[in-house]
């Protein structure tokens, strides 16, 4: 995945001009003073460009242009951006939807599997055949090496909100690093949301003796993103995620000493 290509901006794509684009929002709604329902074929246009947007940053990652998207939904790239003002919008919707997702499968793992090695390993089986990890926001999976080993502003802030993130002895911390506060403010609850619920499964496994004490929750969501190949036949792509995450597996499972 390609997310690197995009910190969450519409530079890439420039809105038409046009009173009428301001009122749009990343929902597919106007502003909350608006409450008629979208006609049929509005909404059926709306979720056609979100499921090529889907299709087409999976594919190519979010620095993939608005043209690409409209040309998947077979659409005017006016019409994209009726919906969605800018690219960022859409961007965020995605990126949201797919947080939403990967939160509710990691609880549904908590609260159906009794022991925790299972409900970790159902998780990322679930997450990674969903195809989540090429759509994961990169202010949850991307990571930042320190390597005075100081921390950066903020960082008691993100140790708090990940305390599960581990220190490399002679090396700097691994931490979830976000975009610009700013920028990222909207998200953060979302966010945060995902990470506390992968922390449980990572902590019960840890707690259990079945994951390497060493395993942080940015390492868990890197296994999501890692296992998600983008090839052009379903048939390979599937068989390769699951080839890969059976070797990820492997690798985060604590061995008796």
């Amino acid at each position: 995945m390609h997310i690197q290509d995009t910190h969450w901006s519409s530079a890439n794509a420039i809105a038409p001009a046009g009173g009428a684009m301001g009122a749009a929002v990343g929902n597919g709604r106007a502003d909350g003073s608006r409450t008629t329902p979208l006609r049929v074929d509005a909404q059926r246009n709306l979720e056609h460009v979100l499921r090529a947007a889907r299709e087409v940053f999976g594919e190519l990652g979010y620095g993939a242009p608005m043209e690409d998207v409209a040309r998947r939904a077979r659409v005017g790239v006016g019409t994209v951006y009726r919906r969605f003002p800018s690219k960022d919008v859409l961007v965020r919707r995605i990126a949201e939807e797919e947080t939403s997702r990967l939160t509710d499968q990691a609880r549904a793992a908590l609260g159906q599997e009794d022991e925790p090695w299972s409900a970790l390993s159902r998780f990322l089986r679930t997450s990674v055949a969903s195809g989540a990890g090429r759509l994961l926001p990169p202010q949850v999976l991307r990571v930042g090496v320190q390597e005075d080993g100081t921390e950066d502003a903020g960082s008691a802030a993100e140790e708090a909100r990940v305390p599960q993130q581990r220190s490399q002895p002679g090396g700097g911390e691994l931490r979830l690093v976000s975009e610009e506060p700013a920028a990222a403010a909207d998200d953060d609850a979302g966010a945060a949301a995902l990470l506390e619920v992968v922390g449980r499964l990572v902590e019960r496994a840890r707690a259990a003796g079945e994951l390497r004490p060493d395993v942080s929750v940015s390492d868990v969501l890197l296994v999501i993103a890692t296992a998600a190949p983008s090839l052009p036949d379903a048939a390979q792509q599937a068989a390769a995620s699951a080839r890969l995450l059976d070797i990820l597996l492997e690798g985060l499972r604590s061995r008796p000493a």
